[in-house]
Parts: C-alpha cells; sequence; structure tokens
C-alpha cells in the first residue's frame, strides 16, 4: 500500500466524500469553464491540504462525526491551492503541472488568470454563503501572507540582500501560512477552541516551513528527483542552502557567489551546486527540517494519541522525507 493511501485510511470515507463536493463546487453556467476544471479535477494531486483539514478536524470532535463546515472547510483550501497553482503557472511560464499540460499551455495565460480567479472567489463565497466568518478569517489573512511572501521574495531576488530571517519570514508566509490555514480550518470547522485553533495553527506553520526547506533541497539535486536542478538559482530565489553558503565564506567567496547567481549560466550553476553541498549547505537545511518536524510533533503530543494523531504524525514525516 502506498504511504498516502496508508495516511488517508482512517478519514478514506470523508476523502471520497469530500471529492464529490468539490467536483460539484466547481460547476458554472459556462461550458468553457466547465471543461476546463474537469481537466483540473481529473488531474488533481496528493490532496494532502484536504487531508491536513480532515486530520486536524478528527483529532478534535469527541463524537468522531465530521460535519459539513469541515467539509467545506476542505473545498475552501483546495480551491485557493488550486487557483495559486494556476496562477503560478502563469507567472513562472510553466508549461507543466504535475506531469499534465498546465492551463496556460493549452487554454493560453488570459483564460488560466480568469479561471484562478473563479476558483479564488468560489472560494471565498463559499464560505460567506454559509456564514462561515470565521473561516474565511482565516483563509483571507493565508491569502494575504501568500501573496506577500512571492512579492517580498521577488524583491530580494532582484537586489540579491535576504539573510536568514529575511527568508524565513519569505517561506512562512508564501508556503507555511496556507498549510497552518488548513490545520486552523479543519479545527474551526470542528468547532475547536480558540486555544485548539492556536495550536493547530502553530503546527500547521512547522510543517509549513519543513515543506518547503525540503523543497528547497531538490535545485541541489541530491536525490534522482526527476527534474532539472539549479531552477531556484536560474530564478536569483536564494534558499537556505545557499544562504548558509553565503554566511560561511570569505568576502571573496561571497562575492563569487552573488557574481555566479547574476550569470546563472549553465556552468556558474553547477559549480555554485557543488560548492554549497561541499561547504555543508545541504547538511545545515536538513538539520532545520528536523527541528522543525521534531518540534511540530512534540506540540501534536499534547492532544490524546489516536489513529488520527498516528496518521498526522504519518503525513508530517511524508512530508520531509518525500522524494520529488
Amino acid at each position: 500500500m502506498k504511504i498516502i493511501e496508508e495516511i488517508k485510511l482512517p478519514i478514506k470515507k470523508e476523502m471520497d466524500l469530500f471529492e464529490e463536493k468539490f467536483s460539484k463546487s466547481m460547476i458554472s453556467d459556462v461550458p468553457l469553464l466547465n471543461r476546463i476544471t474537469h481537466y483540473v479535477v481529473k488531474r488533481k494531486g496528493k490532496q494532502m491540504r484536504p487531508m491536513f483539514v480532515f486530520l486536524t478536524a478528527k483529532i478534535i470532535s469527541s463524537n468522531d462525526k465530521i460535519n459539513e463546515k469541515v467539509y467545506r472547510a476542505a473545498s475552501i483550501i483546495e480551491l485557493i491551492h488550486t487557483a495559486t497553482l494556476i496562477h503560478d503557472d502563469v507567472v513562472d511560464s510553466s508549461d507543466k503541472r504535475r506531469g499534465f499540460f498546465s492551463l496556460n499551455a493549452l487554454w493560453k495565460n488570459k483564460i488560466a488568470v480568469l479561471v484562478g480567479d473563479f476558483l479564488l472567489s468560489k472560494g471565498m463565497l463559499l464560505c460567506i454563503d454559509n456564514d462561515d466568518f470565521d473561516l474565511l478569517k482565516i483563509i483571507s489573512k493565508s491569502v494575504k501572507d501568500m501573496s506577500q511572501g512571492e512579492l517580498l521574495q521577488i524583491e530580494k531576488a532582484r537586489r540579491l540582500d535576504i539573510d536568514e530571517e529575511i527568508y524565513y519570514e519569505i517561506i512562512t508566509k508564501k508556503t507555511a501560512s496556507l498549510i497552518a490555514s488548513c490545520c486552523a480550518l479543519g479545527v474551526a470547522a470542528a468547532n475547536g477552541s480558540k486555544k485548539e485553533i492556536n495550536a493547530f495553527e502553530q503546527i500547521g506553520k512547522k510543517i509549513g516551513i519543513a515543506f518547503q526547506l525540503k523543497d528547497d533541497l531538490f535545485d541541489y539535486g541530491t536525490k534522482k528527483i526527476g527534474k532539472p536542478t539549479g531552477i531556484d538559482l536560474r530564478e536569483k530565489k536564494l534558499t537556505l542552502p545557499f544562504i548558509y553558503a553565503l554566511n560561511n565564506s570569505s568576502k571573496s567567496k561571497r562575492k563569487w557567489l552573488i557574481n555566479s547567481v547574476k550569470n546563472s549560466d549553465e556552468n556558474a550553476i553547477r559549480e555554485i551546486i557543488k560548492y554549497v553541498i561541499d561547504i555543508g549547505g545541504i547538511d545545515y537545511t536538513q538539520k532545520q527540517i528536523k527541528k522543525f518536524y521534531n518540534s511540530a510533533l512534540k506540540d501534536l503530543d499534547q492532544f490524546e494519541e489516536s489513529e488520527y494523531t498516528n496518521s498526522l504524525k504519518k503525513l508530517i514525516k511524508y512530508v520531509i522525507e518525500r522524494e520529488y
């Protein structure tokens, strides 16, 4: 059994019903839009974010039952996440998503942006139409944070002046905020207390940071990951392995690293990757992943052990050990 299917086992019934409800939430009166959203639904990913919603909801539910609000929370997070992926593909001029053609590759940028806008608005309306203003507040903050994080990263890529503190601010906003929202939404939708919502939001934030740190490692080709390495470096996105190398290099080496990123030809990228690995940037990043992973697990220990907490621990482990 694949690890994802094993993780899903305690919430399989909820996930199956969620897929049905999510597909219905995409329906519109525009035939072109329905064709496109059908394409999106058929090529869904692992759906980790709805899994976070259902597992956290189950952990704090005393009667082991899930209400309709939890299904709405899972749909909201998937709608928002899908919208951001579509917009990212347009911004990055990406032709592929999960091994398939991206929407902008098939239907061009204008339609892709409008579809992303449609999904974003559907997520917001799902909250408003059901008076789920607590959920709306959580997800709206996440959308704001993601936008700020991306813009901060773009600014720093232009100026190439980023330190570890700013880096963590960027990934907390652009990546960790959405996973934190998944956990907070699941608890809020299951009528959890403010203390429980805050606790799981912090757990989600730590998971999200570890998730992004793991993603950063793929740029250095430490495993057979099936994608070209050095993409972040070519785009002048300075991630933790590179920042560590900068902080632990002589003045001349720092100058060489910055100039190499500015040039970013194939030879320069290969030399940067080798240097970052040799100086310990990968090892340092792996230690940071482990730190956030252990901290998230420790925070989770305050909740009673169950099949749901065990599955959540497996999901957290999968997030930091996954191969691309």
